[in-house]
């Protein structure tokens, strides 16, 4: 038998065919091998972790406020400018600096009600975690060790996951880390995506200001070439400056590409020069409390840190040491700041122990107990995922429904001054009343009732001078405030509904049956 050199055409074909099948194979079980890897059950477990950690968390008092905003914007088809929610504010001029996300916050309510406010916050809350393994994966090279990277950052997240654009803000801070190692490392091309992510940044959240202080720090330390002890600071090339210094230059151009201008920029920087009350009143903005858990774990990690230093001469890099340090300032100094200060030192962290567990060898996987493992926490992220009654009774623990139903029952009407906390939901549950104050407390920090209302709540003036100021006719208040105990000794007041969360005082002739 006598064999060709060469095959005829449709031999050809059929190789061809063949071997393009082959190829497929080999992706369809590369992808495989993939989606069932040892770091993917990791992402995997840590997703499920986000979601079972805020199944509870259907309960933020700022959350209805950004509701109501967001169906406002959905219904004109305009941003808000001017206050049509109060009565004692009326017509301020406010900025409505998250609208974006105000938006996509009350498309996720009218495309499933609270269900889809649900899968929102896990949604987000599981991008978030994945990307900060993903980001401490690769900025430390060990798949493996960078789960404590994600587990530090769910620690300090936990102060600020809720349904919020916070959390949006926070996930845009964790790409712009992403993409930033990605062009350091790979291919400055990925410069390319800054500008739009600070486009939609700014429309938002007001935390891109920390997303363009990151920028700074990498173009200023990638300037130099220093070494000094365990400190060091590398020199980038010429063309990988050029292409940051580009992409900051237009990311700040960016901003502009917002329906308000430039007082939509500048809101962040009116919040921390001109809003005293607001920081002051606000307890997510007051300093770190030492006895919070998480204060210790961040003292815990400032600490470890500083002797792998000092001790192991592990190397610290300049724009590290900054960024750490500014993130652990702004936490000690802003509570609400432990959310960004994790995610700023998570891979830093990862990178410092790298060394301290052998790196991920895709050889040694076990991809079968990887699959249990992954559907393992699906089950039980899915187990506990909130049913509408679940949600429901979430929101009759932290909202006066059960006062809302009364009010509207028994037609109690007149200028209300009501708990800061529950204006929001008021705002959503009652808006044929206008609320005294609620969640925007930027609004009324400028007008002055945000420190009328605070001095009012902690009895630094006579309770009667606000009260007579604004003709109030009922107050809904918390059943924890100190002037609860004050109301029943003040002529001319009644108690008329009270329940385990709120209390409702009255002021006379006015007769209401409970």
């Amino acid at each position: 038998m006598q064999f060709e050199g060469t095959l005829s055409a449709p031999d050809s074909e059929l190789g061809r065919e063949t071997a393009a099948g082959y190829q497929r194979a080999a992706v369809s079980t590369s992808l495989l091998q993939w989606l069932f890897s040892f770091p993917a059950m990791l992402a995997t477990l840590l997703a499920a972790l986000a979601a079972i950690t805020v199944s509870s968390r259907l309960n933020d008092p700022d959350l209805w406020w950004h509701l109501k905003l967001g169906e406002a914007i959905w219904r004109t088809h305009a941003i808000p400018r001017l206050d049509s929610y109060s009565f004692t504010v009326p017509g301020q001029a406010y900025v409505a600096h998250e609208w974006l996300a105000q938006l996509s916050i009350y498309g996720a309510w009218r495309i499933g009600g609270y269900t889809g406010l649900m899968l929102w916050l896990c949604g987000g809350a599981g991008l978030l975690l994945v990307l900060l393994y993903a980001l401490c994966s690769l900025y430390s090279g060990n798949a493996k060790i960078s789960l404590i990277g994600g587990l530090a950052g769910w620690f300090f997240a936990t102060a600020g996951l809720a349904i919020r654009p916070l959390l949006i803000g926070h996930l845009f801070l964790v790409l712009e880390l992403l993409l930033i190692h990605l062009a350091r490392t790979r291919s400055r091309r990925w410069f390319v995506a800054l500008p739009p992510l600070f486009a939609l940044w700014v429309n938002c959240h007001g935390s891109y200001t920390l997303g363009l202080l990151v920028l700074g720090v990498y173009w200023c330390c990638s300037l130099f070439d220093v070494s000094v002890g365990s400190l060091v600071c590398r020199r980038w090339s010429s063309a990988h400056r050029r292409w940051l210094f580009v992409a900051g230059i237009l990311s700040a151009g960016a901003l502009l590409l917002n329906p308000i201008g430039i007082r939509l920029v500048a809101y962040p920087f009116n919040l921390f020069l001109k809003q005293h009350t607001n920081i002051s009143f606000i307890t997510e903005w007051r300093p770190l409390d030492p006895r919070d858990p998480r204060a210790l774990a961040l003292f815990a990690i400032a600490g470890f840190m500083f002797l792998m230093a000092l001790i192991r001469r592990s190397e610290f890099r300049l724009e590290e040491l900054i960024l750490v340090a500014l993130a652990i300032g702004m936490a000690l100094r802003h509570q609400r700041m432990l959310f960004a200060c994790g995610i700023l030192v998570a891979p830093v962290l990862c990178r410092l122990i790298s060394g301290a567990w052998e790196s991920y060898d895709p050889r040694r996987d076990l991809r079968i107990a990887n699959a249990i493992f992954m559907l393992a926490g699906i089950a039980v992220a899915w187990f506990v995922f909130p049913t509408r009654r679940d949600m429901e009774s979430q929101i009759a623990k932290t909202s006066p429904v059960r006062a809302v139903d009364f009010i509207r029952r028994t037609g109690l009407a007149g200028p209300m001054l009501n708990e800061y906390e529950y204006g929001g939901y008021l705002m959503w549950a009652l808006p044929e009343q206008k609320v005294f104050i609620d969640g925007r407390a930027d609004i009324y920090d400028w007008a002055g009732v945000l420190g009328e209302y605070a001095r009012w709540a902690v009895l630094e003036d006579d309770p009667n001078l606000l009260l007579k100021k604004y003709g109030i006719r009922y107050c809904l208040l918390d059943k924890a405030e100190a002037m609860v105990r004050v109301f029943p000794l003040m002529p001319g007041w009644k108690q008329v509904y009270a329940d385990d969360l709120v209390v409702i005082f009255a002021k006379s002739p006015t007769t209401v049956s409970p």
